[in-house]
């Protein structure tokens, strides 16, 4: 959105670096740059999908997530759930723009939460 990224969760801790932040990363193929409120319904295409983000991974500190959790998603599976129906609203303040590389930012507009105030 052209300004400071916000922070998008601590707790659970997101991020590729476990900063809270979706920022970029030299290291982060996987453009980990959607800050996205799951849902169960996301929880369950991203696991059908062959990435189970709800069970914990304490070797790779993840948490595991439950419904209703702030995290940085692969922006490329985002819009794979956008496009089957099933994306996860999501923090355009804390979204990084890296992400327009996968997804179109009207399609970011359209599922982002109101978080003013």
């Amino acid at each position: 959105m052209g300004t400071e990224l916000r922070m998008c969760s601590l707790d659970p801790l997101t991020g590729f670096t476990r900063s809270g932040s979706c920022e970029g990363h030299e290291a982060d193929f996987g453009c980990h740059a959607v800050c996205a409120q799951v849902t169960e319904e996301f929880l369950r295409f991203s696991r059908e999908a062959g990435n189970d983000l709800s069970t914990p991974r304490p070797e790779y500190e993840f948490p595991g997530l439950k419904p209703g959790d702030r995290w940085c998603v692969c922006a490329a599976r985002w819009e794979e759930a956008r496009q089957a129906g099933k994306a996860p609203p999501l923090v355009l303040e804390s979204t990084h723009e890296s992400a327009l590389e996968h997804v179109k930012l009207e399609h970011l507009r359209k599922h982002a939460l109101d978080v003013a105030g």
